[in-house]
């Protein structure tokens, strides 16, 4: 299914000219116009859907391997030093277009990336709660 309203699905779909990396009958790789880093990359599902939990998990399973193929190729081309695969699900997360899509950032030492957090602690209450949800 595509969404005629969302970018993303016109850019994988071959509607908007993009630099493509990669592409297979499931997806589209493509340099982000607003790269974090250089090589910054996004795999674009050719499906719609808004997020992680919509995605199908035939697409689902076959992300990480094109993650890995075309992050390698990244990585040993820019003699990368580190890489993220970032993917973000809601606005509170970051996300800020609603089609599922996976961010493959390769890193340098000393560069001025962000991708982080400051670690809390897990709590004894907090992880009896985590814990609960699943139980059967």
């Amino acid at each position: 299914m595509r969404d005629d309203n969302c970018i993303f699905c016109k850019i994988a779909n071959g509607e908007i000219p993009a630099a493509t990396l990669y592409e297979d009958e499931d997806f589209r790789v493509i340099l982000d116009l607003g790269p974090a880093a250089k090589g910054h990359a996004l795999i674009l599902p050719k499906e719609h859907a808004a997020n992680l939990f919509e995605l199908p998990d035939e697409i689902a399973q076959k992300v990480l391997p094109v993650a890995k193929r075309v992050g390698a190729r990244l990585f040993k081309g820019l003699d990368c030093d580190g890489f993220n695969v970032v993917q973000n699900n809601g606005e509170a997360a970051g996300q800020t277009v609603f089609h599922f899509h996976v961010h493959l950032i390769p890193r340098h030492k000393g560069d001025t990336v962000k991708v982080g957090w400051v670690p809390g602690r897990l709590t004894d209450e907090d992880k009896k709660e985590i814990l609960d949800l699943f139980e059967e």
